[in-house]
């Protein structure tokens, strides 16, 4: 389980150096929570508000002691267990020039690198962002259009009509600082890379003359305060199923220290050296299982029938039939804020990384 090799991986790395075994064991634990490798960021990107926003609301939910649906992200109203932001990594194909009636503001190749998403994720939702850093209080008005690109023709060749198609042409103002696009379904084509051919963005000032005289400074501010980000929601149907409905059980007051129960293990991730990638939190309560489960089990003990029944055989047999394992019997999960191994911002929440109950079993 992944709370086990956590625990275990933790007490080790606490004692010893990383030793070549220690690492390999780092790297399947990793490997478990869905890394490639150890993340390093080289130069990480700010964290989005939404995802601090969503980060905290998972928390608040957490310390009010409700359980959040990990399957489903409610500020979306989607089905989803990751959050990522992805970066755009395109260059300007017409730059802004300094005519004094520029036909065009700006055309920009968009390109979101989204090779992190894995196989068995389903793209639930798409979204691109055009951010705008800096508005005026006129609000200048533009004519947008956003193609996406369908093949790639060399320079020199011209531009032929199949080798885009348009997805969007609106009016917008500069009065608003962020414009959102629905790029599900385009997400989803992308999840094969060679159809990831990027997007094409072309902004235009509208032809008004009352301002025509100033339309050269509002297209360089367009052009230097532009930011675009892609941030997608996916769905594992693997991590995502319905969890089995688990026998209740009353507690009952114990004091013996020796006994099967719950015990505090805080996990802080500067410790394991994980804060350079890890944003929030810094830590949290895994907790761990630790005790004898005695013959006969009691309520206390929350035994399974199994775990009944192996005692009662071990009162026959002691020497070849063990009594039976103090384990956890019920487990919460967490989110995690975190750069992943291309340093784009990730908002996760993981099954199972909480001890909450123990039993023998």
């Amino acid at each position: 389980m992944v709370w086990l090799r956590l625990w275990a991986f933790l007490h080790i790395l606490a004692i010893v150096t990383l030793d070549p075994e220690l690492k390999r064991r780092e790297e399947l634990f990793l490997r478990s929570l869905g890394f490639s490798s150890k993340p390093n960021p080289v130069s990480p990107p700010p964290v989005p508000s939404i995802l601090w926003r969503i980060f905290n609301q998972r928390m608040g939910s957490s310390s009010q002691k409700k359980k959040p649906d990990l399957c489903f992200v409610e500020e979306f109203n989607v089905p989803g267990s990751v959050i990522r932001v992805f970066p755009d990594q395109g260059r300007f194909i017409i730059p802004y020039s300094d005519d004094i009636h520029p036909t065009q503001c700006l055309e920009k190749r968009l390109f979101f690198n989204i090779s992190a998403i894995e196989k068995e994720e389903r793209v639930t939702m798409g979204q691109l962002e055009l951010r705008f850093s800096q508005n005026t209080y006129y609000g200048r008005v533009f004519d947008l259009r956003l193609y996406r690109t369908l093949q790639i023709t060399l320079k020199g060749m011209g531009r032929s009509k199949t080798s885009r198609k348009l997805l969007v042409a609106q009016t917008f103002r500069l009065l608003h600082k962020s414009l959102f696009f629905n790029l599900t379904e385009i997400c989803q084509s992308w999840q094969d890379p060679l159809k990831n051919l990027g997007l094409v963005l072309e902004i235009f000032p509208k032809k008004e003359s009352s301002w025509m005289s100033t339309a050269n400074d509002e297209c360089k501010d367009i052009q230097t305060f532009l930011y675009t980000s892609l941030l997608t929601v996916t769905l594992n149907p693997l991590r995502c199923k319905k969890p089995r409905r688990k026998r209740s059980y009353s507690k009952l007051p114990f004091t013996a220290s020796n006994i099967c129960k719950k015990r505090r293990l805080y996990v802080e991730f500067k410790d394991v050296g994980w804060q350079n990638w890890v944003i929030a939190p810094q830590g949290y309560m895994a907790n761990y299982c630790y005790g004898e489960c005695p013959y006969p089990l009691t309520e206390i003990l929350n035994g399974s029938n199994h775990a009944i029944l192996q005692t009662l055989v071990h009162s026959i047999e002691p020497e070849d039939i063990p009594l039976p394992c103090c384990v956890p019997t019920k487990m919460s999960p967490i989110s995690m804020l975190f750069y992943d191994n291309n340093d784009n911002v990730v908002l996760r929440h993981y099954e199972n990384m909480a001890v909450d109950e123990c039993g023998c079993r």
